[in-house]
């Protein structure tokens, strides 16, 4: 099952298992609290109240600390058992740290050292064998919603290449590519149905959840009756662009159409929208400058001691509506780093960079003067990434759409920065763009505040770093 809220679909899975470890790290402080009381009067309901917020405050630490470390991402959940059990220990050990430093800084929220540690070791048990049990269960076949897809072109191939990634396997399963008036195949045959007849009747004895429509001619090739029995009937009839848009939230620019982008929810822009942005860039650029005003002091001191001035690095940038502007970055490269004058995209090792730029990209320090464009109103805090103008012209003449990235502001963080590595070639700025695509399509308060909290988890792991 998934949820839409605030137009971004989360799987119900995830937020049972959020609600379920927030009642278990809850719990668990009680559990504490009766054990070190045990010989005394049986708890009373002031006993109770009395460690309600404590228990509120130790649930909503321990659960910011797994979701710092992406164990509420749904499309990480393919790395499997191997691959949660390490962050899960890493995150409950930042989850301890975390809940020590808030009892020193606070006292008052201090629940006791011996309920404490029962809290933390019986928390840390029942979630792990949670942990364990939520996997075991996501991958039984009989769990996942079965999927129909029709057509067996080259649209229905990207089906078939984003199970083969993984991503979302544990959730849906492919029944088969059902050919409709197609000649050529572009996956593989042992996965095409040879099913005759009705296409509910097919679904029926597939026992079938949803259909795909992955056809790129639709003129009269559709069997729209077989398709409003089979919705009349309970099963979801998705289109290929927003199948792809729930499911990797990505737009691919193969699968849009104008007709679908006109008639879409979303890409909404207005007055209301432009000022609730632009408070919102204020306060988020505001408090950033407060906290990293040293960090850049001192990243400012280290850049000039390695190789001089300038600190600064100025360059042109595209922005909202196709406005040209300079942005602002610490620099993290040699002062001859394009002495040929033509631009070029940073490469994985580019031995362009210095060993001070390296730790700077690394963590992301080098963005922190960009806060200076969001305050002039040249960016947003957060928006798609804004590129250079000859970067623009090449990629708007080769990529489709290419150009709807700016009808927003350009934003120091996006959500194709935390969801894809960095981007240096044709083939990158079209992934980065079907994200972007979403980004415009679905921009709101709720999602830029998912795409800062994801920052902070690129930042802890260093994840597209260049």
């Amino acid at each position: 099952m998934i949820i839409r809220f605030f137009r971004q679909y989360i799987p119900g899975s995830v937020l049972l298992l959020l609600m379920l470890e927030v009642l278990l790290f809850s719990g668990s402080v009680y559990v504490g609290a009766i054990l070190r009381s045990a010989g005394s009067e049986y708890p009373s309901v002031a006993f109770f109240w009395h460690f309600v917020p404590k228990a509120l405050l130790f649930a909503a630490t321990m659960s910011m600390s797994l979701m710092l470390f992406r164990l509420y991402d749904y499309w990480q959940w393919s790395g499997g058992i191997q691959y949660m059990l390490p962050r899960l220990g890493a995150a409950l050990t930042m989850g301890f740290v975390a809940m020590t430093l808030i009892f020193y800084l606070f006292p008052d929220t201090f629940m006791g050292r011996g309920v404490f540690a029962i809290a933390y070791l019986v928390s840390a048990l029942l979630v792990t064998l949670l942990r364990l049990i939520v996997f075991r269960w996501a991958n039984l076949e009989g769990l996942k919603r079965r999927v129909l897809v029709l057509g067996t072109g080259s649209r229905a191939a990207r089906i078939g290449a984003m199970f083969e990634s993984g991503t979302v396997s544990h959730r849906l399963k492919v029944v088969g590519y059902l050919p409709l008036n197609g000649t050529h195949h572009f996956v593989d045959r042992s996965v095409i149905l040879s099913d005759k007849g009705r296409l509910g009747e097919i679904a029926r004895q597939r026992n079938v959840r949803e259909i795909v429509i992955a056809i790129r001619d639709r003129r009269g090739g559709l069997p729209l009756a077989e398709l409003l029995e089979c919705r009349l009937m309970g099963i979801r009839i998705t289109e290929l662009s927003a199948f792809f848009e729930r499911e990797t939230g990505q737009l691919p620019v193969e699968s849009l159409n104008a007709g679908w982008i006109i008639h879409a929810e979303g890409f909404e822009n207005g007055i209301a929208r432009d000022i609730s942005k632009r408070i919102f860039d204020l306060c988020a650029s505001g408090l950033l400058l407060v906290v990293s005003f040293p960090v850049m002091l001192v990243a400012a001191l280290l850049i000039f001691l390695e190789s001089g001035a300038p600190v600064l690095y100025r360059q042109e940038r595209v922005g909202q509506d196709g406005c040209v502007f300079t942005i602002y970055k610490f620099r993290s490269m040699r002062l001859d780093a394009e002495k040929a004058g033509k631009p070029q995209w940073a490469a994985a090792n580019d031995d362009r960079i210095t060993r001070v730029g390296k730790v700077l990209r690394k963590l992301r320090i080098d963005e922190l003067p960009q806060i200076f464009n969001v305050f002039r109103g040249d960016m947003s805090f957060v928006g798609p990434r804004p590129e250079r103008p000859f970067f623009v012209e090449k990629l708007a003449s080769e990529i489709t759409y290419y150009k709807y990235r700016h009808s927003v502001k350009p934003g120091i963080t996006g959500w194709a920065q935390v969801r894809y590595a960095y981007g240096a070639s044709i083939e990158d700025s079209i992934e980065k763009l079907q994200y972007d695509l979403y980004y415009v399509k679905n921009h709101g308060l709720f999602l830029d505040l998912l795409i800062m909290f994801a920052t902070v988890q690129v930042v802890l792991f260093g994840k597209g770093a260049r």
